[in-house]
């Protein structure tokens, strides 16, 4: 029987690798692991995300990613705190989509843009 497939991380290509990996080590507060130049991840728990410059991708990938192009992924970041999370990003100046929300389903939920422009969802879950 074969193996289950894993999902082993996000990708992100990017034009400007430093910009982009400043501020998800922002956001995260962790460090980011360097694996090569124009290439980092950030250790989010189970989950990687990656970061790659988009030089990469057009050497190593013939060109299949193009930066800062996707409209359809939301990064989804669980935090304790979304208003206080919402108010150390304001201090950072990092866009807001939307404001602090409660969903009907109860999660508290904040939209932001990283600076390639992708969604961010930070959340928290309802309280026990």
């Amino acid at each position: 029987m074969p193996t289950p497939i894993k999902l082993a991380s996000i990708r992100l290509v990017t034009k400007e690798v430093e910009r982009l990996v400043s501020f998800y080590a922002m956001l995260t507060g962790l460090e980011p692991t360097r694996r090569a130049p124009g290439f980092a991840e950030v250790h989010c728990g189970g989950a990687i995300l990656a970061i790659s410059s988009e030089e990469l991708i057009a050497r190593f990938n013939g060109g299949a990613a193009i930066a800062a192009s996707n409209k359809t992924a939301i990064l989804e970041f669980e935090v304790d705190d979304v208003d206080g999370t919402h108010l150390r990003l304001e201090q950072e100046r990092v866009e807001t989509v939307q404001a602090p929300t409660t969903m009907p389903w109860g999660n508290r939920s904040l939209l932001v843009r990283d600076p390639d422009g992708g969604l961010v969802n930070v959340f928290s879950r309802p309280k026990a």
